[in-house]
This record gives structure tokens, C-alpha cells and sequence, in this order.
């Protein structure tokens, strides 16, 4: 991953940091059952990405992020507290093979 990663140009890759507003908006993603409280960090990690309004987040945490009932449960809360849909995509997604 840390390759893929690499080999980015810096215009694709935007990096960003927790804020107290992303800490709530992790909370309320636990309370309202979109991913259990033994995952904070990933409700975190979401949290963090809508707040910054990314385009994409890219994981490969195929249990906790990258699963379409977590994806919308995500996006549900969002949506009820005034946030952005959050793409969330696979790297096998987003990745152009240029051969």
C-alpha cells in the first residue's frame, strides 16, 4: 500500500488531521450503530474525511470501511447532521493500471 501510496502525484493526495468536530461526528457514527465502539479509530478515520470533504477515502479495511451496509450507515448519519456523502472506494477501484 505504502507504494500505491508513493507513487501518487502530490495533487491526488491530501492529508488531514483530527478536529473536535470529527471527534462528535466519530461519536455519533458509534452511537448511531454504524460501526461498533472497539472501532473508534475507524469511526475516527471516517470522521475525519467527511469533515475535510474529501473526495474519496481509500481503504483496505474491507470489514469496517469498505463494506456497503457500513458505507451507508455512514453516509445516514451524515446526511441526518448536514454532512456530505463520503465516497469510500477500494484502491483496486481508483487504480489505472497505464499498461
Amino acid at each position: 500500500m505504502q507504494a500505491i501510496v508513493e507513487g501518487l502525484p502530490d495533487s491526488s493526495v491530501e492529508y488531514v488531521r483530527q478536529s473536535k468536530e470529527a471527534e462528535k461526528l466519530a461519536e455519533a457514527y458509534i452511537l448511531r450503530k454504524a460501526v461498533p465502539r472497539r472501532m473508534e479509530l475507524d469511526a475516527q478515520h471516517i470522521a475525519i474525511a467527511t469533515v475535510a470533504r474529501v473526495d474519496v477515502l481509500v481503504s483496505w479495511n474491507f470489514k469496517h470501511i469498505v463494506n456497503l451496509d457500513r458505507i451507508r450507515a455512514f453516509n445516514a448519519v451524515n446526511s441526518e447532521l448536514g454532512y456530505n456523502q463520503l465516497e469510500i472506494r477500494a484502491p483496486l477501484e481508483i487504480w489505472k493500471d497505464e499498461d
